[in-house]
């Protein structure tokens, strides 16, 4: 009986392609494929790092059929490494669903420390990092309220991800529906145009009324306890 393959759960960087570890470069090189989120952007690592392994997308929008393609691979006994366009997988994005299915299929999953865009925010914010709540990406529109409300109840830093064209009525709204609490934003995270953006939320919205968003955002808001800043 053939012994199956294993998925690899292998982070890649946020920004800077020396963020890349030693330990997952070498499972991208000796696997048989690499899932990839989008695989022109992943082939830009890969011949970075002079990696020819075969590329295949896993996305979304084609979860279904690609899914069992993959797993009869990992049932073949072949090696697959799972990468998302930045970072972790499994973090804002579908790959929990291949990781699921992998499972159920008796498949060995091992994951690879590595970049997270939203532990290396927080980190360096300056927040209490005690207890944290990541949300990702807020609803667009139903159930965008209601998750503001209860996030409003939670004493911890709470971790959101945005886009430029979306950052201005984000702030609207966790000012309207959580406070004005201190927060801090990190943009292009380990790029050349890093930065860090501290206040409260009123300071951060008025920030960008005067400034144009640009580049991917990590938004950070902190508890509404004032003591634990000092």
């Amino acid at each position: 009986m053939t012994e199956k393959g294993t998925l690899f759960i292998v982070p890649t960087p946020i920004g800077n392609l020396e963020d890349m570890t030693f330990r997952g470069l070498r499972i991208l090189k000796d696997c048989s494929l690499i899932a990839a989120e989008d695989t022109r952007h992943t082939k830009k690592l890969l011949n970075h790092y002079d990696i020819s392994t075969r590329t295949i997308s896993y996305f979304e929008h084609n979860r279904f059929t690609k899914i069992p393609k993959i797993i009869d691979q990992l049932n073949f006994g072949n090696d697959i490494a799972l990468v998302t366009d930045a970072g972790t997988p499994g973090i804002s994005d579908p790959a929990y669903k291949l990781i699921r299915a992998a499972i159920e299929s008796n498949c060995k999953v091992e994951a690879i420390p590595g970049a997270s865009a939203s532990i290396t925010a927080l980190v360096a914010s300056g927040l209490p990092t005690d207890r944290f709540v990541f949300e990702g990406f807020l609803p667009h529109k139903k159930g965008r309220k209601v998750k503001l409300e209860h996030l409003s109840t939670i004493n911890g830093t709470l971790i959101f991800y945005e886009s430029p064209k979306r950052i201005k009525r984000t702030l609207k709204d966790i000012l309207e529906f959580i406070g004005d609490r201190p927060a801090v934003i990190a943009r292009e995270l380990t790029k050349i145009h890093e930065e860090f953006i501290r206040g409260t939320v009123s300071e951060l919205l008025s920030y960008f009324t005067q400034h144009t968003p640009r580049g991917e955002f990590v938004i950070m808001v902190g508890k509404d306890d004032p003591n634990v800043y000092f």
